[in-house]
């Protein structure tokens, strides 16, 4: 039986109630260079997206959960995104605002949940991640949950005037 909970978290689906929080975690430019976010999002826009987000993945091809720890309170994102059930995969990528929470397992608690949910509950194959080579928590977060780096995209991310290459890593479900 898969759960979408750990012994530090839990992941949840978007709510209205995460207009703030979206709000905070979209508009904080120190997260920009990963996201690949160029310009702020106003409460407008945001509303109109979680409007939307009940919309089933196998149509808009992305999934994007709340992880919350163990006090209800939003800590993070994770998403599933470029969902492709007839090659049975898809990339998943993850965000934990609050940086008192990074380096305590919950990173390796939310990822290990959502990849279980993936192959378990949605039947892929495979899960990837596009991570900078020169975040290396995050490269080595996902390296010790078995992901594999498969290549390298050469000057792949613009960031201010200079570019950054971005590694591919996979996780194959044998």
């Amino acid at each position: 039986m898969v759960t979408l909970k750990g012994k530090q978290i839990y992941l949840r689906a978007l709510e209205q109630k995460d207009l703030d929080f979206l709000y905070e975690l979209e508009n904080d430019t120190d997260v920009w260079e990963v996201s690949g976010t160029i310009a702020p999002y106003s409460k407008d826009v945001l509303q109109l997206y979680l409007d939307s987000a009940h919309r089933d993945i196998f149509d808009v091809k992305q999934l994007r959960l709340v992880i919350c720890n163990l006090q209800h309170k939003a800590i993070g994102l994770i998403d599933i995104f470029d969902f492709e059930p007839n090659h049975k995969r898809a990339g998943i990528g993850i965000i934990i605002l609050d940086t008192a929470q990074r380096n305590k397992g919950v990173g390796s608690e939310a990822i290990t949940l959502l990849y279980n949910y993936v192959f378990d509950v949605l039947g892929l194959r495979q899960v990837y991640a596009n991570i900078l080579e020169d975040n290396l928590a995050s490269m080595h977060l996902f390296k010790k949950l078995g992901f594999v780096e498969v290549g390298v995209k050469k000057d792949w991310v613009r960031v201010k005037n200079s570019f950054k290459n971005e590694v591919l890593l996979q996780k194959i479900n044998n």
